[in-house]
């Protein structure tokens, strides 16, 4: 069911302090020129203003987003806001990988990964074009080419665990492969010590457009409405203590304004304490942030055709080095370290960097140093901190990723902990809570819908298999750009699949707001190569300047953000620009 909106804008008034923010002079003439979108930020806000809602869900990150499609496709009426962008804070930053977790075995949460594995072929199912089967790779290192048979057994005995908790239903199972096949798949392993490997399969996804898919699906289709830059500064009772509305400000215009709900989630991941804190009216810590730190490298320094589990030298970790999909780049990570820092800001260090490097080095021949580093990322899991009482005795590498969904009686139910992989359960147990707020809530339907984009266009030449994965069926309007205009079928960035109509694309279609939410989520350029990108900052800037609404000082000052966001990303992660 398709919803049509309004084709008139309501004007937002310019502010210095954020240079998204548009003119109404460039609104009039975009609205006189057939180019605004039909899913649009400002007809988004006004609604939340104006509509009594069922839930307004806090937090528009995988989990949030999650949950307004479930809920709005169980017949309520939806808001779902978020401070920042859509999928902003953690939901764009893990390691892509939609999988069962296979060292959870070892902690023995046999139904999390039972869990994990189910929802990955939901998500492999509902969303084809956005996540697609990858293939692991397990190096077996010993002595005098034979590895430890304790070894050999204990990873065939995972792997057999994992396969039989619903790993077969990717359509493979393990298998054991030889030292060649090995080497073919990451050909700078170091020799002298490899014997063979093993390969199971799992699945990737882009988070950030997974996240951006569930909420616009929740949009377009299900008539939530959906708004990014706004926050929740207060909750609203009645004088019986009840849920009757979200104080907002709208980060953009600064204007403040209240939604009017019967009930809330609070689906705000490592930032869940400030909702409980907002709604309890005193401080909250049912939250521990651990860090996770990801580098890129070009592809030809670290070549490789599958994902690969790299054990750490001297702890009790593995990392993954895992091909970007169809960009000349590998990423490594991740880290897994307690966190205490401003949630606002993670960064990469320089120790971070150097851990990764070193296990990376230890198995292969790469020699990677900082130079060799072309973007970082760092963001924060929000794992459930301990019971009141306990202290918290393990690594965070070793704590559960478990969610919980509780209901503080007051029209506010918290969704805490958990990972992405699963959104689609935290979401229905979230929304299932609700039932003593809002009546009428039908069976739920997620288990089997087909998000956004999904249809039966498929691509056949290489420019169509890039924006399939990235737009679904929406690759055709962009394909109908490039051929009303050759010049935006040219690459945006230099060593970068992005072409030109993608930006133009997500600037009209996909509720982006600045030259960063182009660049950081609407593509993944900035994690490919931040220094190519920054290269092609202002060039991108101006291809979507007349979208956007920008001037020429609206245009310098998004660039100029851009910049600053890089400086600051490389100068702490101890990395030359």
């Amino acid at each position: 069911m398709q919803r049509s909106r309004s084709v008139t804008r309501s004007p937002l008034s310019r502010t210095v302090n954020h240079p998204s923010s548009l003119r109404i002079e460039h609104v009039r003439a975009l609205c006189q020129h057939g180019l605004m979108t039909t899913w649009r930020r400002s007809d988004e806000v006004e609604a939340l203003t104006t509509s009594t809602f069922d839930v307004v869900v806090i937090g528009a990150g995988m989990t949030g987003a999650g949950v307004a499609l479930d809920a709005a496709s169980r017949g309520l009426r939806v808001a779902l806001i978020d401070s920042g962008d859509v999928a902003s804070g953690t939901s764009s930053k893990s390691s892509k990988m939609v999988h069962g977790g296979l060292r959870y075995l070892q902690q023995k949460e046999f139904r999390l990964v039972y869990e994990n594995l189910r929802e990955r072929q939901r998500l492999l199912a509902n969303a084809p074009y956005l996540v697609q089967p990858l293939p692991f790779l397990i190096p077996l290192f010993g002595s005098n080419g034979v590895a430890s048979k304790a070894l050999v057994k204990g990873y065939a005995t995972a792997l057999r665990i994992y396969d039989l908790s619903g790993g077969w239903r990717i359509g493979h199972r393990y298998r054991r492969i030889t030292r060649e096949e090995t080497l073919a798949h990451l050909p700078t392993l170091r020799t002298e010590r490899l014997v063979a490997g093993f390969l199971y399969y799992d699945a990737r996804g882009d988070d950030a457009r997974v996240a951006l898919v569930l909420a616009k699906t929740a949009s377009v289709s299900f008539h939530a409405n959906v708004a990014n830059y706004v926050r929740a500064v207060d909750v609203a009772k009645d004088d019986n203590g009840r849920v009757k509305g979200v104080v907002c400000r709208d980060e953009l215009t600064k204007n403040e304004f209240t939604i009017v709900t019967r009930s809330i989630v609070n689906a705000t991941g490592v930032w869940a304490d400030s909702i409980f804190t907002l709604s309890e009216h005193q401080p909250s810590r049912r939250v521990t942030p651990a860090k996770g730190v990801h580098v890129s490298v070009a592809r030809d320094r670290l070549p490789a055709d599958v994902a690969a589990v790299l054990n750490v030298p001297n702890d009790r970790r593995s990392i993954f080095v895992v091909p970007f999909d169809d960009a000349p780049f590998t990423y490594i990570g991740t880290t897994d370290t307690a966190y205490d820092g401003a949630i606002d800001d993670p960064t990469c260090t320089p120790e971070d960097i150097s851990y990764l490097l070193a296990t990376v080095n230890a198995a292969t021949t790469s020699n990677l140093t900082f130079e060799d580093v072309t973007g970082v990322w760092a963001g924060l899991r929000p794992l459930l901190a301990p019971e009141k009482g306990k202290k918290m005795k393990e690594r965070t590498a070793d704590l559960s990723r478990r969610h919980q969904v509780t209901d503080s009686g007051d029209g506010v139910v918290h969704v805490t902990g958990g990972k992405w992989t699963t959104y689609r359960q935290m979401a229905e147990d979230a929304v299932d809570k609700l039932k003593p707020y809002v009546n009428g809530i039908a069976r739920v339907r997620t288990k089997t819908l087909r998000l956004y984009g999904v249809g039966t266009w498929r691509p056949t030449n290489e420019l169509e298999v890039h924006l399939y994965h990235r737009f679904g069926t929406d690759a055709s309007t962009v394909l109908d750009m490039i051929k009303a205009d050759a010049s935006l079928g040219e690459r945006a960035i230099v060593g970068q699949p992005y072409v030109k109509a993608e930006f133009i694309f997500s600037a009209r279609e996909e509720m982006a707001t600045s030259l960063v939410d182009l660049l950081t989520r609407r593509t993944r350029a900035h994690l490919h190569d931040a220094r190519a990108t920054l290269d092609a900052a202002p060039a991108i800037a101006t291809l979507v300047a007349d979208d956007m609404g920008w001037d020429d000082a609206d245009v310098a000052a998004h660039v100029e953000a851009y910049r600053s966001l890089v400086e600051h990303e490389f100068s702490a992660a101890g990395l030359a620009l």
